[in-house]
């Protein structure tokens, strides 16, 4: 169960970002701003030559005693960051992998909508709709 997700611009600025115990929220922004770090190393190590074919998936980013922080990036990099709470151990690398592909394919239609304004705020009912059913289920 995903407990924080993040939709961070090209240009380090968060577009939307939603976390459940609301009393830890400032942690969860500073776990957010600094796995951008990562995400950029991850990125670059990747080479310029693969930028085509390179994974979307960056897999786990950093793990805490408490949470575990994985990262995304889609072509436009823009970047998707999520904070698993530690101790659910049933969620697998394939579970997290599709729950980034649901939270791509919300995010585009966002995009596609002729009302929207890229760089603004995410605002979509629809997109907070499917982030809170991505933070309330439990696989």
């Amino acid at each position: 169960m995903a407990v924080c997700v993040a939709v961070i611009a090209k240009e380090n600025y968060p577009l939307y970002i939603r976390s459940t115990p609301t009393e830890n929220e400032l942690k969860f922004h500073y776990m957010v701003h600094t796995s951008l770090d990562v995400v950029d190393e991850k990125v670059s190590a990747m080479g310029k030559a693969l930028v085509d074919q390179r994974e979307l998936y960056l897999g786990l980013l950093y793990p805490t005693e408490d949470y575990k922080v994985y990262g995304y990036v889609t072509n436009s990099k823009v970047k998707f960051v999520m904070v698993v709470d530690s101790s659910n151990t049933a969620l697998r690398d394939n579970e997290i992998r599709s729950m980034f592909r649901k939270l791509h394919n919300s995010y585009t239609d966002v995009m596609c909508n002729p009302f929207y304004n890229p760089g603004d705020r995410i605002q979509s009912r629809a997109f907070d709709t499917m982030v809170t059913s991505m933070m309330i289920q439990v696989c």
